[in-house]
């Protein structure tokens, strides 16, 4: 009897052990879904074209159609210190945004050089919490007839502790969440055709910086704590681009894939390097200046933006790539745009006011249509993760299903058009116009 009440004790407490590890595994289950849940709705955009750099966001839920007379899903708009065609970034609650004074302005307050402002707004109303004047840098030209002079063409970034800006005038800082400078860099030399128009990236501890010059190039990482320079690659063999390098994975390792060439063909056009120390992967000849890179199925399509061959390159090589690593090319339109990735699809904007689609697996063209309504040719199209693509801008912006066919879903209008990428985070888009911030969601 006595055995038997033991058995029976002992089979219940290792019931009840069972039960509570059963419960605490469920507990985890649960917390990881609804983070996970959680970070699928309000990712963030914390750079040029969104998490990933590829413009594509996890977002199921974003609206079709805005704008027009009724204002339609414009959940409110404010107004901007000034003028550019900096995108904007999210990071939870706030929105950054980086500026240049406009003409009119600096003419009226008898300024030489535009004036560069980084500003915060909150996501909820729109509200201005911090605007933060950021000195002139080196490269101190007049004010061009590019929308800020030129000087507010690079997208910030964030880590979520602090924000880092770029501006045409060739100096980069950053700023704490208050708006506070942390600390600044003047980039020289600073030889530029026009303005600095590539945006910063991330990387571990650093800033990273593409510096695209006529008289060779540089590629720099900074310390996101003090400023001081981690590395400097000295590229005299790289001609000056505006793009902004993608980091990617190869293999389980880090390849940050850039484009330098100018206005004409380089043996190294399009080349890889490590991030973490800045030494050269691979090279690839070809043309390389105002479109960034895009990851494509663990492939790199890489096209110049002034028009003529695109490539489709395994990344997995190293030196000399160019007759060993492209499976397949095809002939571009000028779009000083950057590609777009959707499914199986590679997709492309362009000057005239085209719209290309590309089969991944073969380099056929599929269709390359007229998109005349659009504003802003220059906006870099986004994907939402059902596939609808988002030709979007403070003008008239245009939805569009992905696919082998070209199909209008919407047609919407702003009256406010500008040449910034949109930004993507938590429902709603967020488009800088010439003179107003818009964020655009489902009321």
């Amino acid at each position: 009897m006595q055995s038997s009440s033991l058995t029976l004790f002992l089979y219940l407490a290792d019931l009840m052990s069972t039960l509570t590890q059963v419960r605490f595994q469920l507990s985890l289950i649960i917390a990881f879904t609804f983070s996970t849940f959680h970070t699928l709705q309000a990712e963030d955009w914390p750079q040029f074209r969104g998490p990933t750099g590829g413009g594509v966001s996890s977002d199921k839920d974003l609206p079709l159609t805005w704008g027009g007379p009724k204002k339609e899903n414009i959940l409110w708009s404010a107004e901007l210190a000034g003028e550019g065609i900096s995108s904007p970034i999210v990071w939870k609650d706030r929105i950054f945004v980086v500026n240049a004074s406009r003409k009119a302005d600096d003419m009226e307050a008898k300024r030489n050089y535009p004036e560069q402002h980084v500003t915060c707004y909150e996501t909820q109303e729109g509200k201005l919490l911090w605007n933060t004047v950021v000195p002139t840098g080196p490269w101190k030209r007049n004010h061009t007839g590019r929308p800020g002079g030129g000087f507010a063409s690079c997208t910030p970034t964030t880590d979520g502790e602090r924000v880092y800006a770029l501006f045409g005038s060739s100096i980069l800082v950053a700023l704490d969440w208050s708006g506070k400078i942390v600390w600044k860099n003047e980039l020289k030399p600073h030889d530029y055709d026009v303005e600095m128009a590539t945006s910063p990236i991330l990387f571990e501890k650093f800033v990273i910086v593409f510096c695209g010059m006529k008289g060779g190039s540089r590629l720099v990482a900074f310390d996101r704590g003090t400023g001081e320079i981690a590395w400097d690659k000295n590229l005299k063999d790289t001609g000056y681009g505006h793009n902004t390098p993608l980091v990617i994975d190869v293999k389980g390792k880090p390849q940050m894939i850039l484009m330098g060439a100018g206005l004409g063909s380089a043996k190294n056009a399009i080349q890889s390097f490590d991030p973490k120390t800045g030494e050269r992967i691979w090279w690839c000849a070809g043309k390389g200046e105002t479109a960034s890179p895009v990851l494509a199925k663990g492939f790199v399509f890489c096209d110049c933006g002034r028009g003529g061959v695109a490539k489709y390159i395994d990344p997995s090589g190293s030196g000399d790539i160019t007759s060993t690593h492209v499976k397949w090319e095809a002939t571009v339109t000028q779009g000083l745009s950057s590609p777009l990735v959707v499914g199986n699809y590679i997709y492309r904007l362009h000057d005239n006011k085209t719209f290309t689609c590309w089969d991944i697996a073969t380099g056929n063209k599929i269709y390359q249509e007229r998109v005349d309504a659009l504003s802003s040719n220059w906006a870099s199209p986004i994907a939402d993760a059902g596939g609808r693509i988002y030709l979007a801008n403070g003008g008239t912006s245009l939805v569009l299903d992905s696919g082998p066919e070209f199909k209008v879903l919407a047609t919407n209008k702003l009256d406010d058009s500008n040449h910034a990428s949109p930004a993507v985070a938590d429902g709603r888009i967020y488009l800088a116009g010439n003179k107003r911030l818009y964020a655009i969601g489902k009321k």
